[in-house]
């Protein structure tokens, strides 16, 4: 009976920690939507590492972003405009690096935009994981609406 207690709060141990552990990768994550719908620039900011990089792939390629430029539109539009929702979908982690998958919904002033998906790449810095490197997806067609 020993044995398996043991096991069990083994189990349990493990489990806690990696949710803790993808709780805290999911944070800049969540942080950045967060930001947006809050039109809260700074928090958008510093939610990526100082070196990130913004891209998204359009019918023509892919697009470079510049964050600080993307902060800044952020903060033209009001409170609640900007409604990305997200799940996650996969986690996975190596030492100081993360990579996230999130199909999402995109809502503008509470209707629906457009869906696709979203790859990111995280770096733990400072004992903080930062978004270093974010890619998506944009289309209006083949859509299944987050809620």
């Amino acid at each position: 009976m020993n044995k398996l207690f043991a096991i069990v709060l083994l189990l349990g141990s493990f489990c806690f920690g990696q949710q803790n552990q993808n709780q805290e990768i999911e944070k800049p994550i969540r942080n950045l939507f967060l930001a947006m719908k809050n039109i809260d620039p700074e928090l958008l900011k510093s939610s990526f590492s100082d070196t990130a990089i913004l891209q998204t792939i359009t019918k023509d390629g892919v697009k470079n972003e510049d964050i600080k430029e993307f902060a800044a539109s952020i903060s033209k539009m009001s409170k609640d405009d900007l409604d990305e929702r997200i799940t996650i979908e996969a986690i996975h982690v190596d030492g100081n690096l993360a990579s996230v998958f999130t199909p999402y919904s995109f809502y503008f002033k509470g209707k629906f935009s457009h869906c696709g998906a979203n790859s990111f790449q995280l770096v733990k810095q400072n004992d903080e994981w930062k978004i270093q490197y974010l890619i998506d997806t944009r289309r209006k067609d083949n859509c299944k609406e987050i809620k």
